[in-house]
């Protein structure tokens, strides 16, 4: 047995079509309905449009990559309630159409962000990377949110405005361009007026009253999900820290715990992103992955180095800071596990999370950083290699 192999595409617009990512070697497709407003339900003549189509080019729609949380559910406020509703009847619909597993996120306002899009590797491919000092250089000069110097200590300060100086005016533009870009699949951005007005609403939400949201939701939807025969997986928060003054509830061993304590369900389970919690120095992701194997539900697979200043750069699949051998050992430890305690969900869908922009790549237009077609071949590739000779060395 091994993990099921799987690939996030983006639907029709994604610049890669099905025929390229079979050829890729995965057989399992990771997709949403981006053109479906959030807080809106998705009909089962919607979903089923998109699994046939992916069903056509010999593949299968393995797990949903996301279905959107609104922010007035994370604030809890206005027309909530009636979202949470509608986000019920998009996982019954699903379970209705045969798709068991869904992958979303808390992250309030910004579902992830990098401060450097086209940084040249060594082996001249491009990659992301996050720097604390480019961020607070952001908040406290350009975005000017207010307070922001309260979240900062002097040094930090100091950091921050001698980058600042050190930028001219195209520096400046690209920086607010990468942490203004839009959502994968959407690529809906906020300008600058918009995104402090965004956080602006999150003026008197603390982690408390966030985590408090987040909980409630989950009493919600699991029952839900359970009813459908949905496994839900949350994803961490990407960085897993707290951004431009506002608070994040996925970014460690222990709130993984409060998530998965929440509801006692298989269905309420975790994305297991070991870039998004590799991130941070303090998550050690081996014992993460030990601790919560039995309640993870989508496996994303990344490398990253980093420092304890809050600094990271994506890495190749197999270099970095992350133990990818451990953590993908322990996770086939658990599918051969369940599959010999006869549980359904022995799939345990995996993708290579992001790849670098290699040279095929660097002329082809419409590509969302991260999600090139050779990176994340290669990715994929040098992964199953590992998983294959892991699998060989538990199974004789």
């Amino acid at each position: 047995m091994a993990f099921e192999q799987t690939w996030r595409w983006f639907g029709p617009n994604d610049p890669f079509s099905l025929k390229e990512i079979r050829q890729a070697g995965a057989t399992g497709i990771v997709t949403a309905l981006h053109h479906i407003p959030p807080g809106e339900p998705w009909s089962e003549e919607e979903i089923l449009k998109r699994k046939r189509m992916i069903e056509s080019e010999g593949m299968v729609w393995s797990v949903t990559e996301s279905i959107p949380v609104h922010e007035n559910i994370k604030r809890r406020e206005r027309d909530y309630q009636r979202m949470i509703e509608s986000y019920k009847d998009t996982i019954r619909n699903l379970g209705r159409c045969g798709i068991d597993t869904v992958c979303y996120n808390f992250m309030p306002v910004l579902d992830w962000l990098r401060t450097d899009l086209r940084v040249i590797f060594r082996d001249g491919s491009i990659t992301t990377r996050f720097e604390s000092k480019a961020l607070a250089a952001f908040d406290l000069f350009l975005l000017r949110r207010p307070h922001a110097e309260d979240d900062y200590t002097e040094e930090q300060a100091w950091k921050a405005k001698s980058f600042y100086d050190g930028m001219d005016e195209a520096g400046k533009k690209n920086l607010v361009d990468t942490v203004l870009l839009g959502l994968p699949g959407s690529l809906e951005a906020y300008s600058l007026d918009g995104l402090r007005a965004a956080i602006g609403m999150y003026h008197d939400i603390d982690e408390n009253a966030l985590r408090e949201s987040l909980m409630s939701f989950l009493k919600e939807i699991i029952p839900a999900a359970e009813e459908a025969g949905v496994l839900m997986a949350i994803h961490p928060d990407d960085p897993p820290w707290p951004l431009l003054g506002l608070p994040r509830v996925v970014s460690s061993q222990a709130d993984a715990d409060r998530i998965v304590r929440a509801v006692d369900s298989p269905a309420n389970g975790l994305t297991f992103c070991t870039g998004s919690y590799g991130a941070a120095v303090k998550n050690d992701l081996v014992e993460m992955a030990r601790s919560f194997a039995h309640r993870v539900n989508f496996i994303h697979l990344r490398n990253v180095s980093r420092n304890s200043d809050g600094d990271f750069l994506e890495e190749n699949h197999l270099e970095g800071d992350i133990d990818i051998y451990n953590i993908m050992k322990t996770f086939l430890i658990e599918q051969k596990k369940r599959i010999s305690d006869g549980r359904k969900d022995f799939r345990m869908p995996m993708r290579p999370d992001h790849g670098h922009l290699m040279l095929p790549d660097q002329s082809r237009k419409g590509i969302y950083p991260g999600y090139s077609l050779f990176g994340r071949m290669r990715g994929l590739a040098e992964l199953r290699g590992l998983e294959l000779g892991i699998s060989r060395s538990l199974h004789g």
